[in-house]
């Protein structure tokens, strides 16, 4: 069986402020917004980043999240990500601190409501003593 080569290439959202809210992404991950009409492409910004493309909402937002998406940050910089996304705009939902060994992640929203978590994944070594003790 060959493995599969799927990357994620973007994420799409609808949002009542497509312009606001691509702003708000870009700021978080450090993209330059290319503007095409009425809809917004954030290009990933780095190697194994992703894009985003946002586009006006054409129906009322459900009240309920299908899927979110974590962002991963390196071992010991997630409470400062996590204030630095909050002071772009992002609200505080809550944080999983201690109830998996192997991640510990803050959960957000963003300025629409879109749920999404910061998350931090100890090192190995860090991960076999936790185990032990």
């Amino acid at each position: 069986m060959t493995q599969s080569q799927i990357t994620l290439g973007a994420i799409n959202l609808e949002a009542a402020n497509p312009q606001a809210l691509a702003t708000f992404w870009a700021s978080v991950t450090g993209s330059e917004i290319s503007i095409g009409g009425d809809s917004y492409y954030l290009p990933p910004s780095g190697t194994g980043g992703f894009g985003m493309f946002f586009q006006p909402s054409t129906r009322p937002r459900s009240e309920t999240q299908i899927a979110h998406w974590d962002l991963t940050v390196p071992w010991g910089s997630r409470a400062a990500e996590v204030a630095r996304v909050i002071a772009l705009g992002a609200t505080h939902k809550w944080d999983v601190l201690e109830e998996v060994a192997h991640v510990q992640w803050s959960t957000l929203a963003d300025p629409e409501g879109n749920l999404f978590c910061i998350a931090e994944h100890p090192p190995v070594s860090d991960k076999a003593n936790s185990s032990s003790v």
